[in-house]
C-alpha cells in the first residue's frame, strides 16, 4: 500500500467518524481481510470481567473475538507494524489519521491527545546498558478506546508481556477496563526509569573520581554523559504533563478510585525521577566547571614550571656569556701583541710585556665588575 493510498484510506475512516459506543454484535461490520501470519502482532487477547476469554492469533481473529463478547475488552500488542496492519486497526477502531501517522513515523515526544472518545498516548521507555554505560530509549504508542487497547512498540522496551502477566494475575484491576491497562503500562515505564537513574548516578560518581585524579579523557565522558542526561530528561519531563492531563480528567471521565490511587503513585515516582534528573544536570555542570578549573590550574602550573626553567636557562646563558666576554678580552690583547710585526713599538719596549699582562688583568677585572653589578655573575 502506497503512502498516498494509505492517507486517503485514513481520511475516509476519519470522515465516517468514530463509533461513539460499542456497536451491537449483529451490526458491526466484518473486519477487513488480513494475512494469516502477521509478524507485527506480538500478543492479542480479549478480556471479560478481568479474565482472558480469547487469545486470537491474527488481527482479523481479534476483531471477531471482540465482537463475540459485547462487554469484552481487546488488548492488541503490535511490534513495529507496517502500514497494512495500522490501516487495518484504524479501520476497525476508527483511529484518527494524525495519530496513525505519528505511530508510523515514531520519534515523538511523550504526549497525550484525545480524538473524540479515543485516547492517543506516546511514552518513551528507557533502559541502562551496563556494558556500554549508555541509556537506550524506546518508544511506545497506545490507542485507548472504550473496549480496546492497541499498543505499538518501536523498540524492545518496555516489556509489555510482564505488564500483561501482572494485570492478568489481578483480575479485579483488569476488570476496570482499558484505563487499567494504560496505567499499568505507565507504571512499568516509570519503574523502568529507576535503574537508569541508578546507572547515571554511578557514572557521575566515577566521573567525579576521574576529575580529581586528572584523567585525560574525563572531559569527553562528561560531555557524553550530559547528552545522555538531556535525552533522559526529554523522555521524563514531558511525561509529567501526560500524567497531569490524566489526573485532570478524573472527575470528567469518572475514573475509578483505585485507578486514581494507581496513577497518583505513578506521578509520585515520576516526580522523584524528574527531580533526580534535574540534580544530575546541575551536578554535571558543576563537575564540568571544576574540571575546567583543574585543567586551567594544571596548565598554569606547567606554564610556571616552563617559565622557571626558562629563567634558569637565561641565568646560565648570562653567566656563560659573561665569562666568555671576560676571557675574550685578554685573548684579544694577547692576539694583537702576538703578531710580531717589526714596526710595532711595543715589541722592543722593555716594559711591553708587563704592560700587556697588566692590561689584560685590568680589562678582565673591569668586565667582571660590570657583569657582577648586573647580576650576571
Amino acid at each position: 500500500m502506497s503512502d498516498a493510498s494509505f492517507r486517503n484510506a485514513l481520511r475516509a475512516f476519519s470522515r465516517t467518524g468514530r463509533r461513539p459506543q460499542p456497536m451491537p454484535v449483529a451490526n458491526r461490520p466484518e473486519p477487513e481481510s488480513v494475512p494469516d501470519a502477521e509478524s507485527s502482532l506480538v500478543d492479542a487477547a480479549v478480556y471479560s470481567g478481568g479474565d482472558r476469554v480469547e487469545t486470537p492469533t491474527t488481527l482479523a481473529d481479534s476483531y471477531r473475538a471482540l465482537r463475540a463478547h459485547e462487554q469484552g475488552v481487546a488488548w492488541i500488542g503490535l511490534y513495529r507494524p507496517d502500514q497494512h496492519d495500522l490501516a487495518s486497526v484504524a479501520a476497525e477502531f476508527g483511529l484518527h489519521e494524525l495519530a496513525i501517522e505519528d505511530a508510523i513515523v515514531a520519534h515523538q515526544r511523550p504526549k497525550i491527545e484525545r480524538y473524540d472518545d479515543t485516547l492517543f498516548v506516546v511514552l518513551r521507555a528507557a533502559q541502562y546498558l551496563d556494558d556500554l554505560e549508555e541509556v537506550e530509549f524506546g518508544e511506545l504508542h497506545i490507542f485507548l478506546g472504550r473496549d480496546f487497547v492497541v499498543s505499538v512498540r518501536h523498540s524492545e522496551s518496555p516489556d509489555l508481556a510482564a505488564v500483561r502477566r501482572r494485570l492478568e494475575s489481578n483480575p479485579d484491576l483488569l476488570a476496570l477496563g482499558p484505563e487499567a491497562v494504560l496505567y499499568a503500562i505507565l507504571d512499568r515505564v516509570v519503574d523502568g526509569y529507576a535503574p537508569v537513574v541508578a546507572g547515571l548516578a554511578n557514572d557521575i560518581d566515577e566521573i567525579e573520581t576521574e576529575v580529581f585524579l586528572g584523567a585525560p579523557s574525563v572531559s569527553r565522558r562528561i560531555y557524553e554523559l550530559t547528552r545522555e542526561v538531556i535525552e533522559f530528561e526529554r523522555a521524563t519531563r514531558p511525561l509529567a504533563a501526560v500524567v497531569r492531563a490524566l489526573t485532570a480528567g478524573f472527575a470528567k471521565y469518572r475514573t475509578h478510585d483505585e485507578l486514581q490511587r494507581y496513577l497518583r503513585d505513578v506521578e509520585d515516582h515520576l516526580t522523584v525521577v524528574i527531580e533526580q534528573v534535574d540534580g544530575f544536570r546541575q551536578l554535571l555542570r558543576d563537575i564540568l566547571t571544576v574540571n575546567a578549573t583543574l585543567v586551567a590550574q594544571k596548565q598554569n602550573e606547567e606554564m610556571k614550571a616552563l617559565t622557571e626553567a626558562s629563567l634558569d636557562q637565561n641565568e646560565e646563558v648570562k653567566r656563560i656569556s659573561a665569562w666568555a666576554a671576560i676571557l675574550f678580552a685578554p685573548t684579544l690583547i694577547g692576539t694583537v701583541y702576538g703578531m710580531n710585526f717589526d714596526d710595532m713599538p711595543e715589541l722592543h719596549w722593555q716594559l711591553g710585556y708587563p704592560f700587556a699582562v697588566v692590561l689584560m688583568f685590568l680589562v678582565s677585572l673591569g668586565l667582571y665588575g660590570v657583569f657582577r653589578r648586573r647580576g650576571w655573575i
